[in-house]
């Protein structure tokens, strides 16, 4: 992919990168017409109804820590030019670049799938990842309440679920995280990236500001819901440095638990990557390459279980020992069980044996 000079306001990334799975691709011409006056149309947001039968999404990788997941929308929102979720869109007939900011397949009949699947007879309750691949509290939920709808019917089923979010967006349903967490149900992780707001602007363009994270870390804890952190991604060169400043101001601001992922450039998003860095961040560019690459095994990426989260080498290794040096000095801890014991689908209490709930 080409490097692009443009740049669009509150987007990750001005390019679309061809869809790896189409056999023609189509490159851009310049014919002489563009005369490259004033700024560029900012393109809309386009919300898509996605027909889905289903809404658990389940897995068996060796190192997360759940094996089911609901992706209330397909897209994010927010232009995290580093989503590793961004090569997903692919699969949509849609490119991983600007399509995934822009395009946004969201599930209007969530709730009653979910339901519906909560109900079957052989479904054993385990916890649920919610918006672990794109986020389940991006702008369109403002209007859709999917999330909160599959959020209404997790606490009727009373099943666990652990939400992963940068959003700020996550305080509208404090509501349904509170009676939720009065019976061990939930915990709430907050991604941040950094405390630098600029870089935040331009890293992650319509997700909330660091310092608005922090509130709202501050607000889930005084409303009594675990809440841990996520250092996501640790960008060598570029946000690395960050790692004792942001757990210290996460701790004070109530959170539990914390922890970090290594930056990954799965397929087509080391290429939207390294543009970035050339529009953003020039004079580090190859710096930040680099140490990825020392991380990675002189590869961009390295997508195997059990090194795909942390990296591998000396500059890793260095990563690792700040991170928990930092998270022991703090007086980080793991976050409270979840009560598996709860669930229970409506109605379901065995005729008059109900009356004793």
């Amino acid at each position: 992919m080409s490097s692009s000079r443009t740049v669009l306001k509150g987007r990750g990334t001005a390019t679309n990168p061809a869809n790896r799975f189409h056999e023609r691709h189509v490159e851009p011409f310049d014919d002489g017409w563009d005369t490259g006056e004033g700024e560029p149309q900012r393109p809309r947001t386009t919300l898509l109804a996605d027909s889905s039968r289903s809404l658990l999404v389940y897995n068996r990788s060796p190192d997360v820590p759940f094996d089911r997941s609901i992706n209330p929308y397909r897209g994010c929102e927010h232009g995290c030019v580093y989503c590793y979720a961004r090569p997903s869109h692919a699969y949509l007939d849609c490119s991983p670049g600007l399509d995934f900011e822009t395009k946004i397949f969201h599930k209007p009949n969530a709730a009653a799938l979910l339901r519906a699947e909560l109900a079957r007879p052989a479904y054993r309750c385990q916890p649920i990842a919610l918006g672990v691949n794109t986020d389940a509290y991006q702008p369109a939920e403002r209007d859709l309440n999917i999330t909160r709808e599959i959020l209404q019917v997790l606490l009727e089923f009373r099943h666990p679920v652990g939400i992963v979010t940068k959003s700020a967006l996550v305080e509208r349903d404090l509501d349904l995280l509170t009676q939720m967490a009065q019976q061990r149900l939930v915990h709430v992780t907050v991604s941040v990236t950094t405390l630098d707001r600029a870089l935040a602007r331009s890293l992650e363009p319509r997700a909330a500001a660091p310092q608005r994270r922090l509130q709202t870390i501050r607000a889930l804890q005084q409303a009594g819901i675990p809440v841990a952190v996520l250092i996501a991604p640790v960008i060598p060169a570029l946000n690395d440095s960050e790692i004792e400043t942001i757990l210290h101001a996460v701790r004070e601001a109530g959170a539990i638990s914390a922890g970090y992922v290594m930056l990954r450039l799965p397929h087509e998003v080391k290429d939207l990557f390294r543009d970035w860095l050339q529009q953003h961040q020039p004079l580090k560019a190859e710096r930040v390459m680099n140490r990825v690459r020392d991380t990675r095994g002189g590869r961009d990426n390295d997508s195997r279980f059990g090194h795909r989260m942390r990296g591998n080498g000396v500059y890793a290794e260095l990563i690792a020992k700040r991170f928990h040096t930092a998270h022991r000095r703090l007086g980080f801890a793991e976050l409270p069980d979840y009560d598996l014991g709860r669930f229970r689908a409506p109605g379901d209490g065995g005729g008059q044996l109900a009356l004793f709930e």
